[in-house]
């Protein structure tokens, strides 16, 4: 077999091209939505993009060819208890940007650890999960699995990045696909339902806990409904506990949510999630952002005003356009077809990673490969929702669009080690 062909083989280009094309078009929108600017900031992002893009090329042919696939399971366990240490420091290091600690300086290069712990996250999962003897059937495997997420999630949380913290809530449907009862996810559908209710009809709080015990009862009923007739009392005596301790948890996550939403969260956070979920108007202040956004994406239309001719984005009126909301710049100068290819490409990749996935035969690229199709999509959600007013405002880039270059870097590696493993899996 030639060189050439060895380069080739195994790779999947597919994910490689919208890689490269989501980069691009990042690029234009980052230079569209600062092209107009005097700040001096502003105006070198698109020259600073372009050097992040140029040693993301160099990363990714590193990561692709040099390094060895295998060693990623080596250094899986150290690259995850030294970037918890790292996001450790950060709470106590880092300055005070924006209400939250989460960039470390060291002299003229600033990164965001939070970023790097998804890579190493998925890979500590990765090995966790895709160890033979390994089961998501006891509760000793169960608090293991929790034990690794939660560390750097909590972590992550005291930096007050409230954003990257709720990526790892992704991290569900690696654990779904690795055999957790359908159940969880529909009991963590009604613990978002139960905090959104208690936030907005308090009143109605006695009653609902109330319904999630009848609920809990229903379910535990239905799950239980095909035992067999000798098992018949125990069943009953089960669903019987099966539901104080519902009613117990509905009434500790009741007012745990009160005294989160008040003690724990900051006061521009609580003020977002009001102005989202209706329970007061602010649109000159924390609902500013939002407003802006939706009238720049409403004003594009179909087709789009064209590139460089957006109102709303040469004008300025939406902050931080070229980071948090570059898709509302998008919106503005592509319309609605803009907005349709660039989630029509994030789709294709993510649909594309979990078929490359499940085609793995080792558990390890299976599982990492899960895990990195769940970052993307969390990024995407939470992203695109923040930009139309269907999620608070919460600070999180747009995958290989948003400008930074911590963004880009982390997800770069974290896409091109799956492809690496893939690569791997497919040549030997």
């Amino acid at each position: 077999m030639s060189g050439n062909k060895d380069i080739r083989h195994g790779i999947d280009w597919s994910l490689i091209i919208i890689w490269a094309v989501l980069m691009f078009l990042g690029w234009v929108n980052i230079y569209a939505s600062v092209h107009n600017s005097t700040s001096p900031d502003l105006v070198s992002r698109p020259e600073k993009q372009l050097l992040w893009i140029g040693t993301a090329l160099i990363l990714a042919v590193f990561i692709l060819f040099v390094f060895k696939p295998r060693m990623w399971a080596v250094l899986s366990t150290p690259g995850y208890i030294l970037i918890l240490i790292l996001l450790l420091a950060t709470i106590f290091l880092a300055s005070d940007i924006k209400g939250s600690r989460s960039w470390l300086t060291f002299g003229p290069i600033s990164f965001q650890p939070a970023e790097i712990s998804k890579i190493t996250t998925s890979l500590a999962l990765a090995t966790l999960l895709g160890t033979s003897s390994f089961k998501l059937n006891n509760f000793r495997n169960w608090a293991t699995t929790l034990f690794v997420l939660a560390l750097p999630a909590l972590a992550i949380l005291a930096e007050k990045e409230t954003g990257s913290m709720l990526v790892y809530a992704g991290f569900i449907f690696v654990l779904y696909r690795e055999g957790m009862s359908g159940w969880v996810l529909g009991f963590m559908a009604l613990v978002i339902l139960l905090f959104i209710f208690t936030l907005t009809s308090p009143r109605w709080v006695p009653f609902t806990i109330l319904g999630v015990s009848v609920l809990a009862y229903v379910i535990s009923n239905l799950v239980s409904g095909k035992r067999s007739v000798q098992k018949k009392k125990k069943k009953k005596s089960r669903t019987l506990l099966f539901s104080l301790i519902a009613l117990a948890a509905g009434t500790a996550l009741i007012f745990t949510t009160n005294f989160a939403f008040n003690h724990v969260l900051q006061e521009h956070q609580r003020s977002r999630i009001e102005v989202l979920l209706g329970m007061k108007e602010d649109p000159s202040g924390v609902g500013y952002n939002v407003n802006q956004s939706m009238i720049a994406i409403g004003s594009g239309g179909f087709f789009g005003k064209g590139f460089l001719h957006g109102t709303q984005t040469t004008y300025g009126f939406v902050p931080e356009q070229s980071t948090d909301f570059i898709f509302c710049t998008v919106g503005e100068e592509w319309g609605f077809l803009g907005c349709l290819v660039i989630i029509a490409l994030y789709v294709l990749l993510i649909g594309r990673i979990v078929l490359d996935s499940e085609s793995c035969r080792e558990p390890f690229a299976r599982i990492y490969g899960y895990c990195v199709a769940s970052c993307f999509f969390m990024h995407l959600f939470i992203n695109v929702g923040m930009t139309v007013g269907l999620m608070p405002v919460i600070g999180i880039p747009l995958p290989l669009l948003s400008y930074g270059g911590s963004s880009l870097w982390a997800f770069t590696i974290l896409l091109f080690i799956f492809l690496s493993l893939y690569r791997h899996e497919n040549t030997y």
